[in-house]
This record gives C-alpha cells, sequence and structure tokens, in this order.
C-alpha cells in the first residue's frame, strides 16, 4: 500500500471525505452476519479479481485500498488482482484463488450454467451498460437494425453478448452480420478493419478522441462519429457487479461478515471517487504508473475514464443494489441472444442465488447508521482530451 499516496489524498476536505472518517474500528464490531448467531474468527486477509487491468474502472477498489477504509473495516490486508484477459474472474472466484471477483453479469450467467458453479452478485457496481458501437459519420450505422451486411467489431470473451441481444431484440438475423475480432483498442476502426467497432464509453471511445484526424490535423471529434449505445437498446446487460462464492455465503459466517464489511469499504470508495473524481483519478493514475502491467493510457484519459464510469455508477438506484427489471432484461437478453454459430449465451433462467441484495443492503444500513452521507448525485465534469490521453 502506498501510504504516501494516501496521505497526499487525505488533505481532500469534501462532505463526502469529512463523512468517510470513521473510527478504524467501525468495521470490527459486528461478527455475525445476518441470518446467523454464530460465534466467529472475522477474516482479515482478503483478494479481490478484477476483470482487467489496473485503470479508473476500478477507482472505487483502489481509493478504498490507497484511503485506508478496507483499513478501517477490519482488513490487515485485501490484494487487488489485475487481469490483462489471462484471468477470467469468475473462474479464479470458484477455484478458490480469491474471495471476491468483479465481472459482468452475463458472462457469469454463462459460467454458471456450463459449469454449474454456485456464484452471488452481492453488489451491482455499474447500474447502465457502458457499451457501444463506434462508426464513421455517413457511414450509415446508427442504429442495431443497420448491423446487417455489416463488420461489427467485438473483443469476444463474453463481450459480444450485448451485441447478440440487441440484435435478437431488433430482429436482425445474427448470421447475416459479420463479427469480426478486433484488439483492445480502435486501431480496426481506424484502419478500416471492421464498419463499427466496439467501444466502451469510459475506455476506447476516447482513444477515438484522443487520436489525430490526418486530415484536418486536429483530434477526432464526437461529430466524426455515430455511435450507437447498447444502454438504449433492450440488449443492454448489466456489467461490473461483485460476485462471491454462493456455497460460503451460506455455511462460513465469517465470509458472510466479510462480504458485508468489504461491500462497506468499496462503497466508501465508491463515494469518494464521485465526489473527488479528479483526485481520485489521480490515485488511478498512480497505481497504474507502479503496477507491473496496465494499459498503456495517460492520466487525462483517467480522468475521462472516471468521469464516464460515475455516469453508469450513480444512478436513482441505492449504490451496488440489483434492480429486479435490470437484471430481469439482461436474463431475457441472455436467453435471447444467439450467436452466428446459432449458439445460446444460456438456454434456462439462472437459479435465484445467482443475485442477492442481502449483503450490499446491510452495508448500506451499517453506513448509514455510522453517519456517512450515502445521497447525493455524480455532477460530471468537462474533459478535454489530448493526444494520447497524456
Amino acid at each position: 500500500m502506498r501510504h504516501s499516496t494516501r496521505r497526499r489524498f487525505a488533505v481532500v476536505t469534501t462532505v463526502t471525505a469529512g463523512a468517510l472518517a470513521l473510527s478504524a474500528c467501525a468495521g470490527t464490531t459486528s461478527t455475525t452476519p445476518a441470518g446467523s448467531d454464530d460465534d466467529f474468527e472475522p477474516l482479515t486477509e482478503i483478494s479481490l479479481q478484477l476483470q482487467w487491468l489496473p485503470q479508473a474502472q476500478f477507482a472505487g477498489y483502489y481509493v478504498a485500498q490507497e484511503m485506508g477504509y478496507f483499513e478501517e473495516e477490519g482488513f490487515d490486508s485485501v490484494d487487488i488482482v489485475p487481469s490483462g484477459g489471462d484471468i477470467v474472474p469468475q473462474d479464479a472466484l470458484a477455484a478458490g484463488d480469491v474471495d471476491f471477483a468483479v465481472a459482468w453479469v452475463p458472462k457469469v450467467l454463462g459460467t454458471i450454467e456450463t459449469s454449474g458453479v454456485e456464484l452471488t452478485d452481492i453488489a451491482q457496481v455499474f447500474q447502465r451498460s457502458g457499451t457501444t458501437q463506434v462508426s464513421w459519420k455517413g457511414d450509415g450505422i446508427t442504429s442495431v437494425g443497420d448491423f446487417e451486411g455489416k463488420r461489427i467489431g467485438s473483443w469476444g470473451f463474453g463481450n459480444e453478448w450485448e451485441i447478440f441481444a440487441a440484435m435478437a431484440a431488433d430482429g436482425v438475423d445474427a448470421s447475416t452480420v459479420s463479427i469480426t475480432t478486433q484488439d483492445f483498442s480502435m486501431n480496426a476502426l481506424l484502419d478500416g478493419d471492421v464498419d463499427a467497432a466496439q467501444a466502451m464509453t469510459y475506455n476506447e471511445l476516447a482513444q477515438v478522441l484522443e487520436t489525430v484526424n490526418p486530415e484536418t490535423g486536429e483530434l477526432y471529434t464526437l461529430d466524426d462519429l455515430d455511435v450507437v449505445s447498447y444502454e438504449d437498446t433492450k440488449g443492454a446487460m448489466l456489467q461490473d457487479a461483485i460476485w462471491a462464492d454462493t456455497q460460503r455465503l451460506e455455511e462460513d459466517p465469517a465470509y458472510a461478515d466479510a462480504a458485508v464489511r468489504f461491500l462497506k469499504a468499496v462503497t466508501k470508495g465508491w463515494l469518494y471517487a464521485r465526489d473527488n473524481v479528479e483526485e481520485s483519478a489521480e490515485l488511478v493514475w498512480d497505481v497504474a504508473s507502479n503496477a507491473e502491467a496496465a494499459f498503456p493510457v495517460g492520466p487525462v484519459h483517467q480522468l475521462w475514464q472516471l468521469n464516464e464510469v460515475n455516469k453508469l455508477i450513480w444512478t436513482d438506484a441505492p449504490f451496488g443494489t440489483i434492480e429486479q427489471d435490470k437484471w430481469d432484461q439482461t436474463v431475457d437478453g441472455a436467453l435471447a441472444a444467439v450467436n452466428q454459430d446459432d449458439m445460446n449465451l444460456i438456454t434456462e433462467e439462472p437459479p435465484a442465488s445467482a443475485f442477492s441484495n442481502e449483503y450490499i443492503e446491510k452495508a448500506l444500513a451499517e453506513l448509514e447508521d455510522e453517519g456517512v452521507a450515502l445521497d447525493g448525485e455524480y455532477a460530471p465534469i468537462e474533459v478535454a482530451l489530448t493526444e494520447g490521453g497524456q
């Protein structure tokens, strides 16, 4: 842990920072999870598997670590484990390699059905989909219905299922669309290898806007692009969620207790990242700069990313809660989605244990009792992108 970083950011004085100045022992007094009267030794060391490299998509977890919020909840060590695509978060969790994992809901639903593992979404951090399909203005791809006969880029690895769910909802025959593998950049669009590239609002879309248009000598702008947002379609699916081992939640009171304390710290981290966006983006940039591996984007890109991520997190729903209608839409989309090989993502409803609001609601209730202000909205900032995000 970079204690110097924590001290540097602790001087920021905001309402949220003040509200989060809790006693260091606040999270250790509760040793009984919901539904259990057993005595147990609280867990003090846990691990979290991310689904990608260090970046502001995961700001709340890094803020919780660097600001000492995990310590406040009784953890001596929280290992935040990055992944560069070589680790599948839900597989690492199911194998017992980590205690919690961040992963998209449809990907985990597919794993639950195909592998028979039991995992539970205990906090739905992203309430909106950040996936888009980006094409050049004038190429005629302004809706999902325009995908027919086009080369539609996707990273694969389960990221393609929103595309197929949206096409199914729009009546587009997947076999008429060429799903083309792209790398985790926008080179496929810039080089003309796809007609529309997959892009997250908080990452790859910015990569285009950080690139110089050779015809003008200036950076590309949104006026140069057509952007299809899956959030505006029936194919939108729930994305970044925190997953736990279902059986451990049911059988191990120490693990269930740790889940609540972990969610309390994470909530405080994301609250701070909401109300101190520039400082938090700088913190993540510091983490990424010192990581063994990180995607090569600059500090301005990290600020853009956190600004956009906050838009996906802070809605009318209480932080981290799973709304039934959005869960149902994700499941319905997963059931309806058929890829170009006529394969389904899932063929039956997931078990009821696939999500639970019990742990996040308990975490929020305890935070409220401790005086943490949980309400408030995110006020987006203006981020002026620079070449390469530097």
